[in-house]
């Protein structure tokens, strides 16, 4: 019975078997590449151009070391929860297709509902952040339009409201791509507009040192050595700046997802652990890159973003062709997102609705020589929740602090705590062992940065609240 609900939940309701996974699911086809794609568009966001900020904060030394060092942590866990993903046997044992069932198979109790919310509320809030951002690059562009035609001294503001509903209509658009399996090319055009921008702020960066227009003489060290800025300052930004570089490399939370679109041969762990390498290794040179140039480039002032208004100026072209890709990289991002979402949704609509027509049933149809399927649950459900999410974002622009206290705040659990956790118990290491001692050592170091940047965030969201008004900001 639960097959047959799994393939209705699906749209493969009369497929043969041979077509089919031994979880009555279609048979998956996701590779090394796949997986790593789905990655990276989740993880090299807008986040990589804030990184030189994040450096400036903590001065060379520790800030290199805080890439590095987060890259590392990501990579290790993501390990882990590979092997999680199949139960008790990691290669033939039984697929865990979601974080939340494997958290409750390995751990039991009620630890899943935690993680569950952790990770829903994570990603529904990075949603709203998503639709944020964009508007604010669609704005960046007329807003170096406007300072072509006018000067720099131009007051040049634009409403982000009308571009947040177009993106929402396009979401809603995108978001009837029914599973991660579907996602596959939007997932890689979208990851490639992100090596896009990412590149051109690394290339304008080097061009500035270049021209000697560079301001690396007042870069430091150690975030201790700037004379320029009190004690508290310094140790308060550098909260912040910790909590950034952790979370820019954090994608736990999809990782379940995303292995689960793997297909089973090679066995998936092993699949996924050399997507996760892959993925890790390009991320990890492009935070280097973009956070060192960027900072060489704007030394103590660095600002938050380096291609917004704030950032780079020159040449209007590029900057434009930059912002486009991070509008493009973002609208497919915030699918991948949302997927785990929308599949959690559904998969209990499902199992609790098995009769309904208006939960299984899979209407066909064509658009040309494009064949694709309706549902009408999912087309109203994620339509409902784009609109929610949208709405949502134009109330609340100062929602990206919001998002930076969620992050933080999830980042511990669902990064580290539950695939240590689970680990544990997998392997059977026992308590007061030399494993067992490193693995808590590592579980403590990442809840106490946690705890910072969650520190750092609730400043930042303090802030943000009194600076802007619902439905009325302008970039």
């Amino acid at each position: 019975m639960k097959k047959d609900i799994i393939a209705l939940e699906n749209g493969v309701a009369n497929v043969p078997n041979s077509l089919l996974d031994d979880d009555g699911r279609p048979k998956r086809t996701g590779t090394v590449l796949t997986a790593a794609a789905h990655i990276i568009n989740a993880v090299i966001g807008t986040g990589v151009l804030s990184l030189p900020w994040a450096m400036s904060q903590m001065g060379w030394t520790l800030g290199i070391s805080c890439i590095f060092v987060f890259s590392g942590v990501t990579l290790f866990t993501s390990n882990l929860l590979a092997d999680c993903y199949r139960s008790p046997d990691p290669v033939t044992g039984k697929r865990n297709t979601t974080y939340m069932e494997a958290v409750k198979v390995h751990l039991g109790g009620k630890q899943y509902v935690f993680c569950g919310l952790v990770q829903y509320i994570n990603l529904s809030g990075f949603t709203i952040g998503f639709i944020i951002t964009t508007s604010t690059s669609i704005v960046t562009i007329l807003k170096n339009n406007c300072y072509r035609k006018n000067g720099f001294e131009a007051s040049c503001r634009f409403s982000n409201n009308p571009y947040m509903i177009t993106i929402g209509l396009i979401e809603i658009v995108l978001s009837q791509i029914p599973n991660f399996h579907k996602l596959s090319i939007l997932s890689v055009m979208a990851a490639t507009m992100a090596f896009g921008y990412a590149s051109i702020g690394v290339g304008l960066s080097l061009s500035t040192l270049i021209q000697g227009n560079g301001n690396i003489k007042s870069t430091t060290l150690f975030a201790g050595n700037d004379e320029s800025r009190s004690t508290s300052d310094i140790a308060w930004n550098m909260l912040v700046a910790i909590g950034d570089i952790a979370l820019a490399s954090a994608y736990a939370q999809i990782a379940v997802d995303i292995q689960d679109s793997l297909k089973s041969s090679p066995p998936e762990n092993k699949t996924m652990k050399k997507a996760n390498a892959l993925a890790l290794f390009i991320m990890t040179i492009f935070f280097i890159l973009n956070g060192c140039a960027g900072y060489a480039a704007f030394g103590s002032n660095t600002p938050g973003n380096i291609l917004m208004s704030s950032g780079f100026r020159k040449p209007f072209w590029l900057l434009e062709l930059a912002n486009v890709f991070i509008v493009v990289h973002l609208v497919g991002a915030f699918q991948v997102l949302v997927q785990p979402v929308f599949r959690i949704v559904e998969m209990m609509a499902a199992e609790k609705w098995p009769n309904s027509s208006l939960v299984t049933r899979e209407i066909p149809m064509n658009f040309g020589k494009t064949k694709y399927t309706i549902n009408y649950f999912r087309l109203l459900w994620r339509t409902i929740f784009v609109i929610v999410v949208t709405v949502l974002a134009m109330a609340m622009p100062f929602f990206n602090a919001m998002i930076a206290l969620l992050g933080a705040v999830g980042f511990w659990p669902s990064v580290v705590y539950f695939p240590v956790e689970m680990y544990i118990v997998k392997q059977n290491i026992r308590k007061g062992t030399i494993r067992w001692i490193g693995l808590q050592t590592l579980s403590i170091f990442c809840f106490i940065v946690s705890l910072a940047a969650t520190v750092g965030a609730i400043h930042g969201l303090g802030e943000g609240i009194g600076k802007y008004k619902p439905f009325m900001y302008k970039a």
